[in-house]
């Protein structure tokens, strides 16, 4: 089976915007049949695409443009990463546009590669292409790619910002994968909790009516709450879906919750202090990289904060950007804070002192995702044991508190 080249189009966005798939069968120069898809605005592109590389023969069927699943920030990095493979490689520009895009296995990372290619194509720096579509493309990577592109080093800067993204989504994999075992446990756990409580509570009621006394304290609580379940059900459902979806909106809209939820979330016991290394990883890895590439300091903290992923870092990079600007010295700008580690200032200022200042973040930055990778490991294995004491508390409490009644029973025989 093959698959043709995508044709190209020097419309730009507006080609992009009709981009179609067709299906084609022919003959090659040889006579063997072949087979492929291709996308393009139009059959007729097509078929003198296909015409070009010898293909003749040809019957074209348009098929149904499968819609894609959305595009992750690991969807750009691996573009990120194949891009400066291909420009190392000594592959020009728009043909590595068309091979990357070609075979990604999301039709809307084709798309969205198309636009980019055909915007070049007509003559727009490669920084403004990516500048059109700031959803998938930061300020961060924008700068840096303009900086390679100003340089003439734009592989060695697509290099550098793939290892970048790859190891930002590396630490966010890495929290999610500490969140994800207690989160579906106490899941589960609810759902367990609510089949107790709606169908096997009552039955034991039904028992202890029979029972002509006095029923114990807990065994009452139980039953009350196992009513009110029973009764309330939907209320609860509707208000647990309206609380979720109203905190939701809540956090979209309003910054200052925002703010107030990431402070809050520092100071927590246990994640807090892995959230902290992993915005302080993120802020140095994200500093060192652009200052490596040629950007000035001020301009480099102005896409430094957003890449924390902390409303509390953003603001006090804001902060370390006026001082810097009016000619405080980095360390020191970043100790008037005091959100950074002491060592984290101390390797600021050797690398300030030596101008060595974006390889010293660098090894703050390896440090400190290296005390991450630790910290997940031992807040994995020490949530199992919290998870299986709180659930035992739980449902062992309910099973004792429904059992009591049977003891007290068993004592008056």
């Amino acid at each position: 089976m093959a698959t043709a080249a995508r044709p190209h189009s020097s419309s730009g966005k507006r080609t992009a915007s009709k981009e179609r798939l067709f299906a084609w069968e022919g003959k090659d120069r040889s006579g063997k049949l072949v087979r492929g898809e291709m996308r393009a605005a139009s059959a007729l592109l097509v078929h003198s695409s296909l015409r070009r590389q010898g293909i003749g023969g040809l019957r074209i069927q348009q098929r149904r443009m499968p819609a894609g699943k959305r595009i992750r920030p690991r969807d750009i990095a691996l573009f990120t990463r194949q891009m400066a493979s291909m420009l190392k490689a000594g592959v020009p520009l728009l043909q590595a546009f068309d091979i990357v895009g070609s075979g990604h296995h999301n039709p809307r990372v084709s798309q969205l590669l198309l636009e980019i290619r055909s915007d070049v194509e007509t003559g727009t720096s490669l920084s403004a292409a990516f500048r059109k579509h700031p959803l998938y493309f930061n300020a961060l990577y924008c700068n840096l790619i303009e900086a390679g592109e100003t340089a003439g080093i734009l592989e060695a800067l697509l290099d550098r910002l793939a290892s970048y993204m790859e190891k930002t989504e590396r630490i966010k994999l890495q929290i999610r994968s500490a969140l994800m075992y207690p989160c579906t446990v106490l899941a589960v756990a609810l759902v367990v909790v609510s089949v107790i409580m709606v169908w096997v509570i009552p039955a034991f009621k039904e028992v202890f009516s029979s029972f002509g006394a006095d029923l114990p304290a807990p065994t009452l609580l139980v039953m009350a709450v196992s009513d009110t379940v029973v009764r309330w059900w939907w209320q609860l459902c509707a208000g647990l879906v309206a609380t979720v979806y109203g905190l939701r909106l809540a956090w979209k809209r309003s910054e200052r919750l925002q703010q107030h939820m990431d402070r809050l979330l520092l100071k927590l016991p246990l994640l807090g202090p892995l959230l902290q290394q992993s915005c302080v990883a993120r802020w140095t890895r994200t500093l060192s990289t652009m200052f490596a590439a040629g950007v000035p300091l001020v301009e480099a903290l102005g896409s430094v904060g957003g890449a924390s992923g902390n409303h509390v870092y953003h603001s006090a990079t804001q902060r370390i950007q006026q001082e810097v600007a009016t000619g405080t010295s980095l360390s020191t700008a970043m100790g008037h804070t005091q959100v950074f580690p002491h060592m984290v200032l101390q390797m600021a200022a050797i690398g300030e002192e030596s101008g060595t200042l974006d390889h010293m973040l660098g090894k703050a930055a390896d440090y400190f995702e290296q005390e991450v990778d630790e910290r997940v490991a031992g807040l994995s294995s020490l949530m199992e044991p919290l998870i299986i004491v709180f659930l035992g508390t739980l449902i062992g409490g309910i099973v004792v508190s429904m059992y009591l009644p049977i003891f007290k029973l068993g004592q008056v025989v």
